[in-house]
């Protein structure tokens, strides 16, 4: 994918489909809001290991390589997850994303996770629930403002709620640039 800002921003969500297969999805823009996507990108993957609590990594990563460009214009990678898992930074997903690929990574988590009390609460359109925001490579009071600003009237921000969609096989991406 070639972008002519050299910034590029990323949105990833993974679903499991039966038999150990994945899709994985990842949203692009060229700014950190979201306000344009620039491109979808979608695949199918074995999955990683099986889900562990605390080691959620090991079933995510995998999956994720396949769609994260290896790029040194990578600015920023939006998870669905938490970066830390408690103040005393245990790694989460986040944490090894933002470890393989060295680009700042802003966690949004829709559920409490119970040792993440570091987390930022962030409340976005008419919600009266938050979205639990963690980050590595900027503070975790940065990443709430970007997810504040992401686009998208509603609780969850629009770049997360597409790469969920076509992780899931709901939204095809078609209307916004393939890669």
């Amino acid at each position: 994918m070639v972008l002519d800002t050299g910034a590029l921003f990323v949105a990833v969500d993974v679903h499991y489909l039966h038999d150990g297969v994945a899709r994985v999805a990842a949203v692009t823009a060229v700014e950190r809001s979201f306000s344009r996507v620039t491109g979808t990108r979608a695949t199918m993957v074995r999955a990683g290991a099986a889900y562990k609590p605390g080691e959620f990594y090991l079933r995510e990563l995998p999956p994720l390589r396949a769609v994260i460009p290896a790029s040194r214009d990578l600015a920023l990678i939006v998870i669905d997850g938490y970066v830390d898992l408690d103040p005393a930074g245990r790694p989460g997903l986040g944490a090894h994303v933002y470890s393989e690929f060295g680009a700042p990574v802003i966690g949004v988590a829709k559920t409490r996770f119970r040792t993440a009390t570091h987390a930022a609460q962030v409340f976005r359109g008419q919600s009266s629930r938050p979205l639990y925001v963690t980050a590595a490579g900027m503070t975790v009071a940065e990443a709430a403002g970007v997810v504040s600003e992401m686009a998208g009237r509603f609780r969850l921000p629009d770049a997360l709620k597409l790469a969920d969609r076509i992780a899931r096989g709901l939204d095809t991406g078609r209307d916004s640039a393939r890669s």
